[in-house]
């Protein structure tokens, strides 16, 4: 998970011998190594041609992530190209959800809205 550029010398060289020794490992490095790139620099125009290079290659666990990909193509796009996050929003409702599943099938929706309005 570390990017390649951060990892120790004897980690590197263990990476390019199994790179070499494996070209279908190579082949989904690369491929998932472009996306982070993608993801990384905001750079959502580039997301078709990443797409067809996956296609071109015999990669089947790429084309199901491909397959998830084109589903909401526009979503992954924008979220590819904006600087905006849901993470704060996100930092809010999984309290809320943790609370709701706490009192599932022994409390009513008065006593959740109790308790996230007058939470600690």
């Amino acid at each position: 998970m570390t990017h390649p550029q951060h990892l120790a010398a004897a980690d590197a060289a263990e990476l390019k011998e199994n790179r070499t020794a494996c070209p279908h490992l190579d082949a989904g490095a690369r491929h998932v190594h472009d996306f982070a790139e993608m993801l990384h620099d905001l750079r959502g125009d580039q997301l078709p041609d990443w797409m067809e290079r996956v296609l071109a290659d015999d990669r089947p666990a790429l084309h199901s992530l491909l397959s998830g990909l084109r589903r909401d193509f526009d979503a992954v796009t924008a979220g590819l190209s904006t600087p905006w996050s849901s993470d704060q929003v996100d930092g809010h409702v999984t309290p809320v959800k943790l609370l709701k599943r706490m009192a599932y099938g022994r409390a009513d929706l008065d006593l959740l809205r109790q308790r996230v309005l007058l939470g600690p």
